[in-house]
């Protein structure tokens, strides 16, 4: 990619080039502006190339602003709405990349998560033909931030540089195997931002020693529907070694507090009296037997066991099976924790919202100065929505910007 006449000098520096940095970067030079993006990375994208198994779930059909967390709930409508799921999907079609819906919405890649990376690249190319310059520069870790007389300046290596506006898009410390940090709050601090408190999210769960005997089931999954509060989601549950995981699990550990009790429905797929029927039709069957219908028979087993009714189904009184259905719609869980950043998909908490446009994700006080992406207090559902904030928060932050 070309660089601007003046080598210091740019329109716009952006600090990441992920997703939402990338994005930005495309959109401002798109508009004829010179525009430097510096990741302390080896590559671009690092984090896209690991999602979705590697097939990228790059949006989802079914986006909209309660689909998200943040301390101010309406803040994520206006770049949403300004740039939708199919606004991307158009951008996908047009760069000819073949991709498939599984379920729920969730959009994947039929190839690699690679081709996302490269689109992404290919549209900053394309600032060249707009009168703009896109340059990308990987392998550096900044070493300086300041702002004077209407300019940031950014060190990093043996450079210097500067612009009128500054965009941060580093993310935040979840999965930090892949390089990811805190620095965006940092930055954040230093002009004076607030932070929500960080915490890992799309993360599993674990269990207490108490419920080791769930542990034994590690690598059993079930679909389910999983409770926090008035919170639920329905998809699959998995066990492991260290408590819960799986869809479900990722989707509420977002909504979870320390302390709190999740809830899970094993009998979600079932009339309002399953066992009782049961009863009815085949009383000699024992009740792990009875829920092994609905469930893997590991797990039928270890409720039933939990449940201590061993006798064949037809001894047992339809109070007793009333309680135990009861019991099995609403199975109590107290995590301990969460797996922390390491295993978490994404980053709840970040930059508060407070002190941003929701427009234009400028800093009210500083400006010129934009936080985007996941640095941001915004957090999307597990599938695909995570990466739509990613397009839409960067689209808003590249229109924004003036020369």
């Amino acid at each position: 990619m070309s660089s601007p006449i003046d080598p210091t000098h740019y329109d716009a520096i952006i600090l990441g080039a992920g997703g939402a940095g990338l994005m930005a970067a495309a959109v401002a030079g798109q508009r004829g502006k010179s525009v430097i993006v510096i990741d302390h990375a080896d590559a671009p994208g690092k984090k896209i190339l690991i999602s979705g198994g590697g097939r990228c779930n790059f949006t989802n059909l079914h986006t909209a602003p309660d689909r998200y967390l943040s301390e101010n709930r309406h803040f994520a409508k206006s770049a949403l709405g300004r740039y939708t799921a199919h606004d991307f999907i158009a951008l996908v079609d047009g760069h000819g990349i073949a991709w498939h819906e599984k379920t729920l919405g969730q959009l994947f890649f039929d190839g690699s998560a690679s081709q996302i990376v490269q689109l992404l690249l290919d549209e900053c190319t394309r600032s060249n033909s707009a009168g703009g310059t896109v340059e990308v520069v990987l392998g550096h870790a900044i070493r300086d931030v300041t702002h004077a007389d209407a300019r940031y300046q950014v060190t990093f290596g043996g450079r210097t540089v500067a612009a009128p506006a500054l965009i941060l898009a580093t993310g935040g410390p979840a999965i930090p195997k892949m390089g990811a940090t805190g620095f965006a709050y940092e930055v954040a601090r230093k002009f004076g931002l607030g932070i929500i408190p960080p915490r890992p999210a799309l993360v599993p769960l674990t269990l207490s020693g108490g419920e080791a005997l769930f542990r034994t089931l590690s690598g059993v999954a079930a679909d389910v529907v999983v409770r926090y509060g008035k919170t639920t989601f329905r998809e699959a549950c998995l066990f492991t070694h260290k408590g819960l995981s799986g869809p479900a699990i990722l989707q509420i550990s977002s909504y979870w507090q320390p302390g709190g009790t999740i809830e899970i429905d094993f009998l979600q797929n079932t009339d309002p009296a399953p066992l009782i029927e049961v009863k009815r039709t085949s009383p000699r069957i024992q009740l792990k037997t009875a829920l092994a219908s609905w469930l893997p028979e590991r797990l039928a087993a270890t409720l039933a066991n939990r449940l201590n009714l061993t006798d064949p189904i037809g001894n047992l009184t339809d109070t007793a099976l009333e309680a135990s259905t009861e019991k099995l719609r609403r199975w109590p869980f107290r995590p301990t924790g969460t797996e922390g950043f390491a295993k978490a998909e994404v980053t709840a908490g970040g930059i508060d919202t407070a002190g941003l446009s929701s427009r234009t994700m400028e800093a009210r006080s500083v400006p010129g100065l934009y936080c985007i992406g996941e640095a941001v207090d915004v957090t999307g559902w597990l599938g695909g929505y995570n990466f739509q904030w990613a397009w839409a928060s960067g689209h808003a932050a590249g229109t924004a910007i003036t020369d």
